[in-house]
């Protein structure tokens, strides 16, 4: 069930930093009749970058705005004016239904600004979970294929939906640089935290043996360089001695559900900018 459609509109604007930015772009608004519902701005003092988000309504002509703004603003700011409207999006699954189940459920009560167009998996193993939600499931098996075949394929499935994101709910195939490239800043991972630490398979029983006394999840964007894009969200959970290897895997399977939806709700309601490596939420 998607969200509804929303009446307001979201400004975002970045720039190299200079005095009057603020009230700059708020004069704007004003001047055109808008109503300002929400404002958030942050500079980035190492890299001298300006970063606003700004909630509005009332405002017809959107042209006549974006021109006004681009003329108060450094020739070189990067200025987008958007609805908030749901997101269209394609989730890529394996057989871990954790993070894919959440996202079902938090679809199906509006709570993304989202709308899930369909689920990919390499394996059957989740397609019955999917069916309950009345949503298109394609299962795109690996084995018997060499991994360019296979993404090739994948491409042209994820393309024909058009998503503006593409979310990995515990989707285990290492994308290629060239794939990924396909979608520039539109994929979103989510991993437990254990890494670099404890690489491969069974990671919790890893962490067990090494007696760790915290646990937690990171969302990201992907990019070429494996679980190395910039971080979304992370958060981490104590444990302690009595907790087994299943105790250990449990937990994290709990904050891996926390962590990937807040990272969905954030970007998915233009709140994330990038800086470099790193993320600006203005949240």
């Amino acid at each position: 069930m998607p969200n509804p459609p929303s009446a307001s509109r979201i400004l975002l604007v970045e720039c190299e930093d200079r005095p009057g930015l603020v009230h700059g772009i708020t004069g704007v608004l004003f001047r055109h009749g808008a109503n300002v519902t929400g404002n958030q701005e942050f500079v980035d003092r190492p890299t001298s970058r300006f970063f606003m988000r700004t909630e509005f309504e009332g405002i017809d002509d959107e042209p006549g705005l974006l021109a006004e703004l681009r003329a108060v603003l450094p020739s070189e700011a990067v200025v987008q004016l958007s609805r908030l409207a749901p997101k269209r999006i394609v989730v890529l699954a394996t057989r871990e239904h954790h993070c894919l189940a959440d996202i079902l459920i938090r679809h199906e009560y509006a709570e993304l600004n989202a709308q899930l167009l369909a689920v990919i998996s390499n394996h059957r193993h989740l397609e019955p979970l999917v069916r309950r939600f009345d949503l298109p499931f394609h299962h795109l098996p690996h084995q018997d294929i060499d991994r360019s075949a296979h993404e090739s394929q994948l491409t042209h499935l994820i393309e024909s939906y058009a998503p503006d994101f593409v979310v990995l709910a515990k989707y285990m195939r290492i994308l290629s640089a060239e794939f990924v490239a396909l979608f520039p800043r539109r994929l979103i991972n989510i991993h437990h935290s254990f890494l670099p630490a404890f690489i491969g398979a069974r990671p919790y029983h890893q962490a067990f043996e090494r007696g760790v006394k915290v646990i937690g999840a990171t969302a990201h964007f992907v990019t070429e360089q494996l679980d190395q894009g910039p971080i979304i969200v992370q958060q981490v959970i104590p444990v302690d001695h009595t907790h087994t290897a299943e105790d250990l895997q449990q937990s994290g399977r709990d904050v891996e559900q926390f962590v990937l939806a807040r990272a969905l709700r954030v970007v998915f309601e233009d709140r994330v900018f990038l800086c470099g490596n790193r993320t600006v939420i203005l949240d």
